[in-house]
C-alpha cells in the first residue's frame, strides 16, 4: 500500500534549499555561519533501542531473535497504530514525502518512500539515503514505506508499546512506523534493521555495522566499532577513498554502502583532528542538538548543553575523497576498534579466525565517567556483532556468515585499542590518535608483516613488537603499568567478562552442538 494523503498538501521530493527555507519559516531551525542548519530533536536526542517492535507473525515467528531490542508486537496492535498515526497526519494539513534508495549496489537496491510530519525529517532523508536520478523517479515503485511523526504518541494499552515513543516494523506489510520522537537517527536505524533481515536471508549478503575505505591499490579496509571508538574518525583518511562511515554489505564481489550520506558525531569536532568532517558542516548539512557560541551563530562543538550526542548529517559527496557509487572489492584488512577504559588490551594486535569470532560476538567497548549520568567509573559495554540493537536475527547467524567471509577472503583481522594505556581511566592516559593512525597505516601498508609478534599470555592476541612511528614500550600494555600485578588482576577480570558474555550470546543449538564460534 502506498498512502495517498488526499486531504494533505504534500511536499514531494523537495530540494534541500526549499526544505531549509520551510524549516526556518516554521521556526524549527537556525542557520550557522557555515550555512549548515541547526535543529533540535526535542525530548529524545538519541535512539531508544528498548522501544523498537517487530510484528510477530508467520513471516517472523521463527526467524527473528526475540529479545529486548526485538520486542514482539501483535498484528492487530500494528494495524491500530498505523490507523491512528494516519489519522493524526491527515489533521496536519501538510506532509513531506521523499522517495529514496538504500544500497549502493544496484543488485540489492531497495526503493523506499519516507513520509514525515516535519520538513527536517525529509532533509535528513535527502542527506542520508541515495537520491534517485531525475529519470528514475517516474518509474520508481517504493517497496517499503517509513512514516515518521514526532508529534504522535502511542497509547501503550491500545498499541502494545512500552511508552508513547516507538519504532514498529512489519516485514509482512513492508512498513516502518516511527512516532513520539524527533530523533532522525531512528529513520536511519529503522532502515538498517530491515536490511539486516532482508539481505542475509534473501540474498546471502552479510550486513555490517562498520565504516569502510579503500586505498590507491584497491585494498579495502573495514572498521567495526561502537560509539566513541573512532570508527568515523579513523576511516576518514585523506590517503584513502571513503566508501561509507556506518553501514555496509559484503557479498561475493565485495563491499557496498547501504547509505548515501554520513551521520557523524560532532562533539569536540575540530578542523585539526577531523578536517574532512569539519569541512562537511556547511550549506546542506543538518546539525542536531548543538548550540551556538554565545552572541554568535558559530557552532559550539564543545558544548554538551543539550546532549553529548550532537550529530551532523551530510551527503557522501561532501567528503572530498568519497567513492561514488560507494562500492569496492573484497576486504584485505578488518579492524575491530575498542575504547578499553581498563587499559589492558594492546594498542594493536592480530587475531586468528577463532579470536575474530570471539571478539566479533562480544563487540566490546567501555563507557567512561562523565559520558552518561551516573557513570562514575568505567563500565563494560557489549554489543553483539558491533550492532546488537539493529540485528533481527540471532548473533550466531551473522557470526557464521562473518567467519565464512574472512576464511574465504583471507582478510587479516586486527584489534585496535583506542582507549587507555599505563593504567585504567583516571590513572593511565588515552592512547594518542597520532599513534593509532601510525598503527593503522603500518597494518594497511604491510609494514608489520616482517616484524616479530608475541602471544599475549592472557588474551592470546598476537602483539607486534615493533611498529613504525610508535614507541616500542607502548605495544605491550603490561609494561606500561607501574604495578604489573594490578594489570594482571584487571586483565583477568575483563577476560572473564568476555567469556561470560560470549556464552550468553550463543544460540542454544550452537552450544548444544559445541560449535566453535
Amino acid at each position: 500500500m502506498v498512502y495517498s494523503f488526499l486531504k494533505n498538501r504534500v511536499h514531494y521530493q523537495s530540494p534541500t534549499d526549499q526544505l531549509v527555507r520551510q524549516i526556518l519559516e516554521r521556526g524549527e531551525g537556525a542557520l550557522s555561519n557555515t550555512g549548515a542548519l541547526l535543529i533540535r530533536t526535542g525530548e529524545f536526542t538519541g535512539r531508544s533501542p528498548d522501544d523498537k517492535f517487530i510484528v510477530r507473525d508467520a513471516e517472523t515467528e521463527d526467524t527473528v531473535y526475540w529479545n529486548r531490542f526485538n520486542n514482539a508486537m501483535q498484528t492487530a496492535c500494528f494495524l491500530a497504530l498505523e490507523k491512528d498515526l494516519l489519522a493524526y497526519l491527515e489533521l496536519k494539513g501538510e506532509i513531506w514525502m521523499r522517495d529514496v534508495f538504500a544500497c549502493a549496489d544496484e543488485k540489492y537496491r531497495l526503493p523506499i518512500r519516507i513520509i514525515s510530519e516535519l520538513p527536517a525529517s525529509s532533509h535528513f532523508a535527502a542527506n542520508m539515503f541515495i537520491s534517485p536520478q531525475p529519470g528514475e523517479l517516474s518509474g520508481m515503485k517504493p517497496e517499503w514505506q517509513v512514516i515518521h511523526a514526532p508529534g504522535f504518541k502511542a497509547n501503550p494499552l491500545r498499541h502494545g508499546t512500552r511508552k508513547g515513543n516507538f519504532t514498529a516494523v512489519s516485514f509482512s506489510d513492508k512498513k516502518i512506523l516511527i512516532g513520539g520522537t524527533g530523533y532522525t537517527g531512528e529513520i536511519k536505524k529503522g532502515v538498517f534493521t530491515i536490511l539486516n533481515y532482508l539481505l542475509p536471508l534473501h540474498h546471502g549478503v552479510l550486513p555490517m555495522h562498520c565504516s569502510a575505505n579503500v586505498g590507491k591499490w584497491g585494498d579495502t579496509a573495514l572498521f567495526f566499532g561502537l560509539s566513541g571508538t573512532g570508527k568515523t574518525t579513523l576511516s576518514s583518511d585523506p590517503a584513502r577513498e571513503l566508501i561509507g562511515d556506518d553501514e555496509h554489505g559484503w557479498d561475493e564481489a565485495g563491499v557496498f554502502n547501504f547509505e548515501g550520506g554520513c551521520y557523524a558525531k560532532i562533539i569536540e569536532l575540530s578542523e585539526e583532528r577531523e578536517p574532512e568532517i569539519y569541512s562537511a558542516v556547511r550549506t546542506g548539512a543538518l546539525v542536531e542538538n548543538a548550540v551556538f557560541l554565545p552572541g554568535t551563530n558559530g557552532i559550539d562543538f564543545k558544548s554538551r548543553e543539550i546532549t553529548e550526542n550532537t550529530r551532523v548529517s551530510y551527503p557522501l559527496n561532501y567528503i572530498s575523497n568519497a567513492r561514488i557509487p560507494s562500492v569496492t572489492g573484497i576486504p584485505q584488512n578488518i579492524f575491530f576498534l575498542t575504547c578499553d577504559a581498563y587499559g589492558v588490551l594492546p594498542p594493536i594486535s592480530k587475531l586468528t579466525p577463532e579470536q575474530a569470532m570471539f571478539y566479533y560476538i562480544n563487540g566490546y567497548t567501555a563507557k567512561v565517567a562523565g559520558t552518561e549520568v551516573g557513570v562514575m567509573e568505567p563500565q563494560i559495554t557489549f554489543s553483539s556483532c558491533f550492532g546488537a540493537p539493529f540485528l533481527p536475527l540471532h548473533p550466531d547467524f551473522y557470526a557464521g556468515m562473518f567467519r565464512t567471509k574472512i576464511e574465504e577472503s583471507g582478510a587479516s583481522v586486527w584489534m585496535i585499542n583506542t582507549g587507555w594505556t599505563g593504567g585504567p581511566y583516571g590513572t593511565g592516559h588515552r592512547i594518542s590518535l597520532a599513534y593509532t593512525r601510525a598503527m593503522l597505516s603500518a597494518a594497511l601498508g604491510g609494514e608489520l608483516e616482517e616484524v616479530v609478534f608475541i602471544c599475549h599470555p592472557l588474551f592470546g592476541l598476537w602483539v607486534p613488537q615493533l611498529c613504525p612511528g610508535v614507541p616500542a614500550e607502548l605495544l605491550n600494555p603490561r609494561d606500561t603499568w607501574e604495578d604489573a600485578l594490578a594489570y594482571d588482576r584487571s586483565a583477568v577480570s575483563l577476560l572473564a567478562q568476555f567469556a561470560g558474555n560470549y556464552e550468553r550470546n550463543r544460540s542454544p543449538s550452537a552450544q548444544t552442538a559445541g560449535t566453535s564460534l
